[in-house]
């Protein structure tokens, strides 16, 4: 009898420790490499602001899916006018806030007559530009009215500069972020990790988690110690390359190299001398092996780009040629600007892996042809400070992860590379008025070509997407159309 009364309890203990196991597997640890300096995605350019809050905090009228489709969001559907002009959104009933307050057709005008505003700090104002107006129909009705046609306006409303915010929070979302989403926040430890919580009232599909925590881990060592210990169990964009066949070969690891939208460039000052001459441009870019730099920064995982458009885009053209690694052809060109016996310059260079390695490849390049270019290591907000916002700097390299954003090098804002072409921002207007796909392609692919030509940044590659996560982890993307860890359809497998 005891014996019997032993074995059942025993079985009991089994039964409840195996639920506790599965009960566990509700929350999820990712690695991130970059912490974000806050948590507003509509006044900040750093990627990792949307690497935590898109899809899962904010939401906007449209998403943009993991194939990189445009996908409704807080706009249940939509029509638009036989001009191309007025897009009339019909608004998800029963919406609400994270602090409780309901969400309208008020919110999406406040949200976008904000983000266009001449004292925006909202980082992609070109996003708003076509817009002439917005009016509120009724409480779940909105009319945009377009000042011409635009054949991106509902990609672009998918964007994390795009989402839709409150005006009772809306000041307040760089610290505690109020959103619509699957997820609210929880919480900030700075320096070391930001925990999201499920949303128990939330109108869509419920987040089958109910606790992520984004681990901010900047270097490839401890990153790859943390995923082989269990205490980050997805890291969707693993920084260490050298150690992805390791975990390529243990089976309780899934490893999937996708493809991203980031456009890897060193860029260059373009109204500093000597970078405001052509030719000093086009010897620097001569100078760069890419297959070199692939190897040595990247470990072989990158795609070699001629111009700033992904490889993976239908309209994209291989120029790849135009700035071939020509170290004789660039001190040609180096002498015939004036600058035979070269010259000093700096390099400054933010945290990410292939910006660090690749910056001293990079540097021991132009070297051979006579460029001293000192490295200066930076930290992530110090390079969106100096760089990004006050453009003081030489040269840098950043991978720009922003999807379809041909268009920042026709910024009339003075955008970071100070390069100002009136060609080439003709060409950007007559892409954004039409939608027609051959048409389209044809002037994505001029475009291309002037910036190849331009050179006003060196092109160096796509970046992948290194995702390593538990096998039993479902629901992660493969690629990255946008910078986004969308935990919307994350799950542990039984």
């Amino acid at each position: 009898m005891k014996f019997w009364k032993l074995a059942l309890a025993s079985a009991a203990i089994a039964w409840l420790s195996s639920t506790v196991s599965l009960a566990a597997k509700t929350d999820l640890v990712l690695g991130i490499v970059l912490e974000p300096p806050h948590l507003d995605p509509t006044a900040g350019a750093a990627a990792a602001i949307d690497e935590i809050v898109y899809a899962n905090i904010f939401e906007g009228l449209t998403r943009i899916g993991p194939k990189g489709d445009v996908l409704p969001a807080l706009a249940e559907s939509w029509t638009k006018s036989d001009d191309g002009k007025v897009y009339t959104f019909k608004l998800h009933r029963d919406v609400k806030f994270h602090d409780g307050t309901s969400f309208g057709a008020d919110d999406v005008k406040f949200s976008l007559d904000r983000a266009r505003d001449g004292k925006s700090t909202n980082a992609q104002k070109g996003l708003f530009a076509a817009i002439d107006k917005v009016e509120i129909v009724d409480p779940l009705t909105v009319k945009v009215s377009l000042k011409q046609p635009s054949g991106d306006f509902l990609y672009n409303m998918g964007w994390g500069d795009a989402v839709i915010v409150a005006p009772e929070s809306a000041e307040l979302n760089k610290q505690t972020p109020i959103g619509t989403g699957p997820f609210r926040f929880d919480s900030w430890a700075k320096g070391s990790q930001i925990v999201i919580a499920k949303n128990p009232v939330y109108w869509g599909t419920p987040a089958l988690l109910d606790k992520a925590t984004f681990r901010v881990i900047p270097d490839p060592a401890a990153a790859t110690a943390a995923l082989l210990a269990g205490d980050v169990q997805a890291f969707p964009v693993f920084p260490s390359y050298e150690t992805i066949p390791q975990f390529q070969a243990d089976p309780r690891f899934k490893v999937v190299i996708g493809t991203t939208e980031g456009e890897t460039v060193l860029g260059m000052n373009n109204k500093k001398p000597p970078f405001d001459n052509l030719k000093v441009r086009q010897a620097i870019a001569h100078a760069i092996d890419r297959k070199t730099l692939i190897d040595g920064a990247m470990f072989g995982l990158g795609t070699p780009i001629g111009s700033f458009f992904p490889p993976h885009h239908p309209s994209h053209v291989d120029l790849t040629s135009e700035t071939n690694y020509d170290p004789q052809l660039a001190k040609k060109l180096l002498a015939e600007a004036g600058h035979a016996d070269g010259f000093k310059t700096t390099l400054k260079l933010p945290p990410p892996t292939y910006a660090r390695r690749g910056g001293e490849i990079i540097a021991a390049e132009l070297r051979e042809i006579g460029i001293e270019a000192e490295i200066i290591p930076v930290e992530w907000a110090q390079w969106l400070d100096q760089v990004f916002k006050n453009r003081d700097y030489d040269l840098t390299i950043v991978s720009h992860t922003e999807p379809n954003d041909l268009n920042i090098f026709a910024r009339d804002d003075d955008y970071y590379f100070n390069y100002d072409n009136l060609a080439f921002k003709e060409l950007i207007k007559q892409i954004d008025a039409v939608s027609d796909g051959p048409k389209r392609t044809e002037l994505y692919k001029q475009a291309q070509k002037v910036l190849a030509n331009d050179v006003p940044a060196a092109f160096l590659f796509q970046l992948p997407k290194t995702g390593i996560w538990d096998a039993k982890v479902e629901g992660l993307w493969e690629n990255g159309p946008i910078q986004a860890n969308d935990l919307t359809a994350v799950k542990w497998a039984n």
